[in-house]
């Protein structure tokens, strides 16, 4: 298996943290935080560089609220330039991880949005009943396809963060880096109240 030495370089260099500036504001332009952010966005921009580079960088704690749309669901939003750092996180590991996927794994991934969910789910459609030709109604030629869609419950809450770590270790032996994913990863257990 190919490791990966001396990421986080990549992943903290102001170009890298100004394209992930990019993708973390796009579409919320409009909003408070980012205008705020915007505001004074070179000094901030470095001001994360700085806190990144000298390994002093500390997550704020995640903001939950209350999502009826339509069924409950608590959501747990990142500040802002926390947002920034994890856009920068993925710019350089979605890379390296995102070959190990299988092909059909559409969740969120680079062009791999719902059209190319439907175009997958349509082709093994077509497949399974033999290009939709069905003998008869419900009798024993008939061949029929089935799709599940599936959400694991609390997934990122309750899966074992320090072997989600040790995962992340095999492929990724720079030590600022997974101290970097740490952070990250173990700030989520830090909330702020409800609204």
């Amino acid at each position: 298996m190919k490791t990966y030495n001396n990421l986080y370089d990549e992943i903290i260099s102001l170009k890298n943290l100004i394209l992930a500036h990019k993708r973390a504001r796009k579409g919320k332009t409009k909003k408070d935080y980012v205008i705020e952010f915007d505001e004074n966005v070179a000094y901030n921009l470095k001001v994360l560089y700085d806190e990144l580079r000298t390994q002093t960088y500390s997550p704020k704690p995640l903001e939950i609220f209350i999502l009826r749309d339509p069924k409950t669901r608590k959501i747990s939003k990142a500040d802002f330039r926390d947002r920034i750092v994890h856009h920068a996180i993925c710019n350089i590991l979605e890379p390296i991880f995102d070959k190990t996927f299988i092909y059909d794994n559409c969740a969120n991934r680079r062009e791999k949005g719902n059209l190319f969910a439907v175009s997958r789910f349509e082709k093994f459609s077509r497949k399974i009943s033999r290009n939709g030709k069905i003998n008869g109604w419900f009798n024993e030629n008939q061949i029929k396809g089935y799709c599940l869609k599936a959400d694991i419950r609390h997934y990122f809450e309750e899966i074992n963060h320090e072997i989600l770590l040790n995962i992340l270790r095999r492929k990724i032996k720079c030590e600022k880096t997974i101290w970097l994913l740490k952070r990250v990863i173990e700030r989520e257990r830090e909330t702020q109240p409800l609204h």
